[in-house]
């Protein structure tokens, strides 16, 4: 992958030097511990989860949190961040491809497709074309841990324009695959006196039998 494969500009400031930078600043057993705790509650709300896909998982903090969850389950990801990617292989408990959501085309289903803190910085045009790969790479659920926000709005990110949108992510999903249905949901503060996050809503959903 080379940044002239990259569709987009919000493709391009991942995979450069400023997700380079993202990587640098978001390591640490603070957030593998924090993210147990986040996906515990969710997870206790599927049944069977043997296999895991993540859409943007960086250098993994979400996928350490899941394995220490799910020791058996398989694992795997799409990253666009070469250094992210070169740390995931070297941790090595997940299969990984290199390259953008957009362009990944899933081989197989996993029983867990999802996304966390990756939606949001996704050009809004291309949005459906992510929707369409988290469907069609889950065989039963689909987590989106994102900011919510019930219509669109962009929010300037770290000094930058077009680099974070908010909208109802979950809403656009059920809306768009009918086989879908909310199986639960919650908000994780930033403010949480054990385990906080940055204001994240997410969502579980599940395809109909």
């Amino acid at each position: 992958m080379t940044t002239e494969t990259l569709r987009t500009e919000q493709e391009n400031f991942w995979a450069g030097t400023f997700g380079d930078e993202y990587v640098e600043r978001n390591t640490g057993e603070a957030w593998i511990a924090t993210n147990s705790a986040l996906f515990a509650k969710i997870l206790s709300r599927t049944k069977g989860v043997d296999s895991i896909i993540e859409f943007g998982a960086n250098i993994g903090l979400n996928l350490r949190a899941l394995r220490r969850l799910l020791p058996g389950a398989e694992l795997a990801t799409v990253e666009i961040n070469p250094k992210a990617v070169a740390i995931l292989k070297e941790w090595g408990e997940a299969e990984v491809c290199q390259g953008s959501i957009l362009e990944f085309e899933p081989t197989r289903q996993y029983a867990l497709s999802f996304t966390k803190g990756v939606l949001i910085h996704i050009n809004p045009d291309m949005l459906d074309k992510v929707y369409d790969r988290l469907y069609r790479a889950s065989r039963r659920y689909i987590c989106v841990a994102e900011y919510y926000n019930p219509t669109p709005v962009t929010i300037p990110y770290r000094g930058h324009d077009d680099r974070l949108f908010k909208r109802d992510f979950a809403g656009e999903l059920l809306e768009r695959f009918h086989d879908l249905h909310l199986v639960d949901y919650g908000f994780v503060y930033r403010r949480d006196p054990n385990f906080p996050q940055d204001d994240l809503s997410w969502f579980l959903l599940e395809k109909s039998c």
